[in-house]
């Protein structure tokens, strides 16, 4: 026999074997900790924020409205049906009436631009913000009593 057979029989088995260095199960898969958890949570937390604060940004400078020449204005509507729609737009200098439909819009009518006459702001709940009608319900609903409206 060879030298180097001699030796290795010579040598304890686990000696010759390469070896693994062994690892716990916790240290080959570290757990997810409550550090981990809050700081994924606080992430998104703070991603949500900054979407808010922007969404909140383009509607306070209104980057939301490109309203690049007002060439075209509505000035009136009203809903005659379900679906179909008496619309006053004012192009240049002329009033349109038009007949709206989900399928076609018809002119009825056209006519020189006058002055819009302005209701009352108190008497008409339309002339109210929609947070402000909500309020007003909301109120009304708790207290069982009608307020009008500012």
């Amino acid at each position: 026999m060879s030298t180097a057979v001699v030796a290795l029989a010579a040598l304890p088995a686990h000696a010759v074997l390469p070896t693994v260095p062994s690892h716990s199960a916790a240290e080959a898969a570290p757990a997810v900790g409550a550090g981990g958890l809050l700081q994924a949570g606080f992430g998104m937390v703070v991603v949500l924020g900054l979407i808010f604060l922007c969404a909140w940004l383009a509607r306070r400078f209104g980057l939301q409205r490109f309203n690049g020449g007002n060439v075209v204005r509505v000035v009136s509507s009203s809903n005659i049906g379900q679906r179909e729609r008496v619309v006053v737009v004012e192009v240049g200098g002329n009033w349109l009436v038009l007949g709206v439909t989900p399928s076609q819009i018809n002119t009825l009518h056209t006519l020189p631009a006058q002055a819009v006459p302005q209701a009352p702001v108190a008497a008409s709940a339309a002339a109210l913000k929609p947070i402000d009608l909500f309020a007003q319900k909301l109120r009304e609903s708790i207290t069982g009593k009608t307020r009008p409206a500012p």
